[in-house]
């Protein structure tokens, strides 16, 4: 009997990993959905949203679009406005990002001597979102101990549940 509910958690992980691999296959983003983790994109987006991103690159990155980036030396990617977009004429884009809710643009953020994006640097591109359905995200990386505690219930459950 245990076997078989070691057997059926594998299949519960495995089954979401799957999942997950197909979402960035389809949505051409390398994470299709994020959290927002801060409140610097209100009110358009509140912390604890989840996003929905895709990164099809053959599509042009235009200002008033929302897009999520990593920066050199930051770990988390970070969600914003596009501002100001610089096209040049051999086909390279340049833009700069603003949160919402915030006075002055980015370049605060990006690596030192950055003042500017390129597309490399963009994770992807809202296309839709739920409300607050991230705050367990949130939570949990706030709370570690909350986490922890989270998935020892679970696994517990997971192995401990007889069939009927």
């Amino acid at each position: 009997q245990l076997y078989y509910q070691v057997l059926n958690f594998a299949m519960i992980v495995s089954s979401a990993l799957m999942i997950w691999k197909g979402l960035i296959v389809v949505t051409g983003s390398e994470s299709p959905i994020v959290v927002v983790l801060s409140g610097s994109m209100e009110p358009a987006f509140h912390r604890g949203d989840l996003l929905f991103l895709t990164n099809f690159h053959h599509d042009p990155i235009r200002a008033g679009e929302i897009v999520v980036f990593k920066v050199e030396g930051r770990d988390i990617p970070i969600v914003h406005r596009v501002i100001k977009v610089h096209e040049k004429e051999n086909g390279n884009i340049k833009f700069l990002t603003k949160g919402d809710n915030n006075e002055v643009d980015d370049r605060g953020l990006y690596k030192e001597g950055q003042n500017w994006l390129e597309k490399k640097d963009v994770v992807g591109r809202a296309r839709g979102f739920l409300p607050y359905v991230g705050m367990v995200t949130i939570i949990m990386n706030d709370y570690p101990k909350f986490k922890y505690a989270l998935l020892a219930v679970m696994g517990a459950y997971v192995l401990l549940k007889r069939e009927s």
